[in-house]
């Protein structure tokens, strides 16, 4: 699929102006800091999603690299008059986070006709990634779902 540059902002604005970031990302803090067709980035703080050794807890990196590689998938499923669903999700945690924020990088792997896929680094903020993860969304008939 080709398209544009402005019609891939319209595509991004029209996805995020219909699409709340749900009350998981706001108890969380995940805070989106850039939106684009080929990256997604947002930050979330360590305090509060720890597990009880104090360290971020790896399923608070999967929501986070979730809901970045599902907000590329939406985008990209937008002009196709498409909704995109979560099928597969991985996440290799390489080090861990004590304090402050961090952030995630969401980058296309595959964007299909019926499928797409995203890389998402999480990192803390001296750089050093935290975590690397995978998610595969399934493309839909938006009428499937009711949307």
């Amino acid at each position: 699929m080709n398209s544009t540059p402005d019609e891939q902002e319209q595509s991004v604005a029209e996805v995020m102006a219909s699409m709340p970031m749900g009350s998981l990302n706001e108890k969380m803090g995940v805070v989106l800091v850039e939106v684009t067709a080929d990256r997604i980035t947002a930050t979330m703080p360590v305090e509060g999603n720890q597990q009880p050794y104090g360290l971020l807890h790896g399923g608070a990196s999967v929501v986070l690299a979730e809901t970045l590689g599902s907000i590329g998938s939406a985008i990209h499923a937008h002009p196709m008059d498409k909704l995109a669903v979560g099928v597969d999700i991985n996440a290799t945690h390489h080090r861990s986070a004590t304090t402050g924020l961090v952030t995630g990088v969401a980058t296309p792997v595959h964007r299909g006709r019926s499928s797409s896929c995203w890389e998402i680094v999480i990192t803390d903020e001296r750089g050093k990634r935290v975590c690397t993860s995978r998610i595969t969304c399934a493309l839909i008939p938006r009428e499937s779902l009711g949307g």
